[in-house]
C-alpha cells in the first residue's frame, strides 16, 4: 500500500517537472516577433537615393572671339568699332604700318596706302575681334585680331606689304607662324613697305633720309588750310579723326579738354 502511493507520487512529479521543461519548436514559433520582408525591403529601397541624371553640356561662345562693327578707320592698324553698345578702339595685334597721324611723325611712306586699304575692307562691316593674350594695351585699347569675310585682316596687311610683323610682347601668339610668312613672303617680294631699301627697321619705320616720289613729298607737306569741320560727327564722317593741332581740320572747337586732340 505504501509502495503504491509513493510510485503515484513520484509520477505526479516526473509530470510537473515535464511541463515546466523546454517550450516545443511550435511555443517558440508562436511567441517569436513577426518579420515583414515585404516592409524590410520597400524601406531599404526608400533609403537608396536615385542616380543622378548627367547634364547636359553647356554650350557657350567663345570667350576670345567678339563680334562687333567697325565705325571708322583711325589708320591702317588701328580702328574704332561699336562692340554691345559700347565704343571701342581696337589695337591689331602683332602688326605695325606706317604713321599718318602722329603728333610727332610725319606722314611716312606707305601710311596712307594702309589707310586707304584698312577703309576698303573694314569701313562699316561687320567683324570679329579674336584676343590672344592681355586684351588691353597701356591706352585701354583693345588688342585683336580682326577677322572680316573669313580673312585675318592683321595678316592681310602683311601680305600686302602695307605692314610690319612688331610688337611681340607676350608669345606665343595664335597666329604668329602664319603672319611670320605673310611678311616673309612680301619682303621676297619687295612690295609696299619692302620695296624701300633700309627703310623698315627693328624700331620701326625710317623716314628720314627715305627718297620719295619730290612732287608726292610737296604735296603730303603742303597744308590744307581750306579743310574745316564744323563738329567731330562731319570729321568722323570724313574718316579723319582724331585730329591733331597740326593736322589739316583741327580746330580746338572739337578739342574740348584742350590736349592737342580734336574727336578722340
Amino acid at each position: 500500500m505504501f509502495m503504491k502511493k509513493w510510485m503515484i507520487s513520484l509520477l505526479i512529479v516526473i509530470t510537473i517537472l515535464a511541463g515546466c521543461g523546454t517550450p516545443t519548436i511550435e511555443e517558440e514559433q508562436i511567441d517569436a516577433p513577426t518579420v515583414d520582408n515585404t516592409t524590410e525591403e520597400t524601406m531599404s529601397q526608400e533609403n537608396v537615393e536615385p542616380a543622378e541624371e548627367a547634364e547636359p553640356a553647356e554650350t557657350t561662345e567663345d570667350d576670345n572671339f567678339a563680334i562687333a562693327t567697325v565705325n571708322r578707320v583711325v589708320d591702317g592698324d588701328t580702328v574704332n568699332i561699336e562692340l554691345d553698345g559700347q565704343e571701342e578702339t581696337v589695337r591689331l595685334l602683332l602688326v605695325d604700318t606706317p604713321e599718318t597721324k602722329h603728333p610727332n611723325l610725319p606722314v611716312q611712306p606707305f601710311g596712307p596706302e594702309a589707310s586707304d586699304f584698312a577703309v576698303e575692307k573694314l569701313a562699316g562691316k561687320e567683324i570679329q575681334v579674336e584676343f590672344d593674350g592681355p586684351e588691353r594695351d597701356n591706352y585701354d585699347r583693345l588688342l585683336g585680331y580682326i577677322w572680316v569675310d573669313g580673312e585675318n585682316f592683321n595678316q592681310l596687311l602683311l601680305e600686302e606689304g602695307l605692314a610690319r610683323y612688331a610688337y611681340v610682347y607676350d608669345p606665343p601668339y595664335t597666329h604668329q607662324d602664319e603672319m611670320k610668312q605673310a611678311e616673309q613672303r612680301a619682303r621676297e617680294a619687295e612690295i609696299g613697305i619692302w620695296s624701300i631699301d633700309g627703310y623698315v627697321s627693328e624700331d620701326g619705320f625710317n623716314h628720314e633720309g627715305v627718297e620719295d616720289d619730290p612732287q608726292e613729298n610737296q604735296e603730303a607737306e603742303k597744308p590744307d588750310d581750306d579743310v574745316y569741320y564744323a563738329n567731330c560727327t562731319e570729321a568722323h564722317e570724313a574718316g579723319v579723326t582724331p585730329l591733331y593741332e597740326d593736322d589739316p581740320g583741327y580746330g580746338s572747337h572739337m578739342d574740348g579738354d584742350g590736349d592737342g586732340v580734336a574727336c578722340e
